[in-house]
């Protein structure tokens, strides 16, 4: 009985008191992210050039963001590019933590060279590899600001070499924590390396899958400092112009700063399209994943 009244005293104590620590939280949420996200839908329905004078349009400026060549190549493009990366890192990633995990000599020093290119900054690294490109292009008297071939696998080597590191460190969580027990009955089954591995190992560490191309997925649609530093959207061509490695979020920065005052509705408006084209796949790509995870 005593027991049962100190429960409710903790439970009626803890309603009581929940919000003096989740309201700051709370009310930054809605300061940070809610306000704004709700004023940018309102300002996708506007022409302006200052926020304070803005004038409703309507659905004008979708329709302006679905005729426009350079956001439906843009979408495209960054669609494609968000998907090979995808496939490249979750396979590099995990090959490189699974060997990790292997008990090889310097494991530890290895997890941290991978590692480390996710420490350095989005522009600094594109810059880096714009150099190291253009060294090695102009061999072939060409440059990755010229050639778009190079321009999208050059994104795709840049984006691979910054984020592998970090999805190991999530595999190698995963697993770490596969059961042995279940190993050692594969093996007594007289399972091989690979089967184990297949059909044991992979199934397991689908929880860390679901992660990590989520994020994948996710990073590589909100890609922007990467592209605006190596490639800038280089080489422009074609009637209308066309940037022909320019990404989704390239595309709005250069709608709404780049071009004349009347275009930041329609770049809000991309922006709010963005916002739900990147939510939708990831949220999509969760629930694939999810219904594959084993369960405990």
């Amino acid at each position: 009985m005593a027991k049962s009244l100190k429960a409710n005293s903790i439970r009626s104590a803890t309603r009581k008191w929940c919000w003096l620590f989740l309201g700051p939280v709370v009310i930054a949420f809605i300061i940070g992210f809610v306000w704004p996200f709700i004023q940018g839908i309102w300002l996708s329905l506007c022409q302006f050039r200052i926020v304070s004078n803005a004038e409703f349009v309507g659905f004008d400026n979708y329709g302006k963001v679905f005729s426009d060549p350079q956001f439906v190549y843009s979408f495209w493009y960054t669609a494609l590019t968000a998907v090979v990366s995808l496939v490249i890192i979750n396979v590099l990633a995990f090959t490189v933590a699974y060997l990790l995990t292997q008990k090889i000599k310097g494991a530890n020093l290895y997890r941290t060279v991978f590692f480390m290119p996710n420490l350095i900054g989005g522009i600094v690294l594109g810059y880096i590899w714009s150099m190291i490109f253009d060294g090695f292009l102009s061999a072939f008297q060409t440059s990755i600001l010229t050639d778009t071939v190079w321009g999208f696998w050059g994104l795709i080597i840049v984006m691979c070499w910054q984020q592998i590191g970090y999805m190991m460190i999530i595999y190698i969580a995963g697993l770490n924590a596969v059961p042995g027990d279940m190993i050692e009955a594969a093996k007594i089954d007289g399972a091989t390396k690979m089967q184990t591995l297949f059909k044991v190992t992979i199934p397991n560490v689908m929880p860390s899958f679901t992660i990590c191309m989520f994020l994948s997925l996710t990073n590589g649609f909100k890609l922007f400092d990467q592209n605006l530093a190596l490639t800038g959207g280089a080489p422009i061509s074609g009637s209308p112009s066309i940037a022909h490695t320019q990404m989704l979020a390239l595309t709005i920065y250069n709608t709404f700063y780049g071009q004349a005052s009347n275009a930041r509705g329609t770049a809000q408006a991309m922006a709010v399209i963005f916002f739900i084209l990147v939510a939708g796949m990831g949220l999509a790509q969760l629930a694939y994943t999810r219904k594959r995870e084993v369960q405990q």
